[in-house]
């Protein structure tokens, strides 16, 4: 090699050497969603792991239900209770997957098969139910009637408040075959299976009570007032008639056979009976009255034992 040539080459190495951009390799272009050089796939460039892109949701469809009783095209306007149940058709305990009290309700679930249910009072409807994509709707019937109860005496109601009623469905000779609601206030509506129920009306705490048997159809309210046939007596022990009543008074009200009725204690407690007979007993002060005196129904009044020794 001649001196000129080595000469050449020593200064061709000193350019290269003074200019960064010809000494380095160039960089290799990075593609979009590729890690940065130097870090392991799926961590991004601040060091944070980017998992895998979220699965996309399960489809849903949406499912709106109404109820209409059997004679009425109206939907029920409320007092209704729905769940969507699990169809399984091999059996077993089915389980809810959705419920509302809305009278017309929309659910949002997967596609496929349901057992939907609505209650209304004492009756309970279901109906299977299939969904494909997109919105359904049905109509389930409602098989009911209604009971709406009160009591009266004569031509005068009773108060709501001193009546309390049980309902029952016979069963053979028996009226009273098997509770289906108990404390029922008057007023209330009681929705009920078509059928025919056995009413038990009872006013205030003691013997006044009056049963009937009522029939409900369907689609129909039926409003039943039971007659009572009793009176509210007060229960008073005076000197003498007419005067102030003895404070702490214990009181016993009897059938003429000796089965007790009611008892109480007060200067004067009032009680509700059935018409009929009947005898008091008072006791104050270590003594004891008696007095006999009858119910006659619809009148209201005083009855006073006096306190006079024998």
């Amino acid at each position: 090699m001649t001196r000129a040539r080595r000469r050449f080459g020593k200064a061709l190495a000193l350019a290269l050497a003074a200019s960064p951009a010809l000494a380095q390799p160039p960089a290799l272009a990075q593609a979009p969603g590729m890690a940065p050089a130097g870090l392991p796939q799926g961590v991004g460039a601040q060091g944070v792991t980017q998992g895998p892109p979220p699965a996309s949701a399960p489809a849903e469809a949406s499912l709106s239900l109404r109820a209409v009783l059997t004679s009425e095209a109206r939907p029920l306007r409320g007092g209704v209770t729905w769940r969507i149940y699990e169809d399984r058709p091999e059996g077993g305990k089915p389980v809810v997957l959705a419920r509302s009290e809305e009278a017309q309700p929309t659910f949002r679930l997967p596609p496929g098969s349901y057992l939907a249910n609505v209650t209304y009072g004492f009756v309970s409807t279901s109906k299977r139910v299939t969904l494909n994509s997109g919105a359904a709707s049905d109509q389930l019937t409602v098989n009911a009637g209604a009971l709406r109860l009160s009591g009266a005496v004569g031509e005068a109601k009773i108060p709501g408040g001193q009546l309390a009623f049980a309902v029952f469905v016979p069963i053979g000779n028996n009226p009273e075959g098997r509770l289906v609601r108990d404390g029922v206030k008057a007023g209330e509506v009681v929705r009920l299976p078509e059928g025919t129920y056995h009413v038990v009306s009872t006013w205030g705490d003691s013997n006044a009570i009056q049963r009937a048997d009522l029939k409900v159809e369907n689609g129909r309210l039926t409003d039943a007032t039971l007659n009572h046939r009793a009176a509210t007596v007060t229960l008073k022990l005076v000197a003498a008639p007419g005067t102030e009543a003895f404070a702490g008074t214990a009181f016993s009200v009897l059938t003429p056979g000796g089965d007790t009725i009611r008892e109480a204690i007060g200067a004067f407690p009032q009680v509700t009976l059935a018409e009929g007979e009947y005898q008091l007993i008072a006791r104050h002060d270590g003594k004891v009255y008696t007095q006999d005196f009858k119910v006659e129904s619809g009148v209201d009044r005083d009855i006073e034992a006096i306190a006079k020794d024998p």
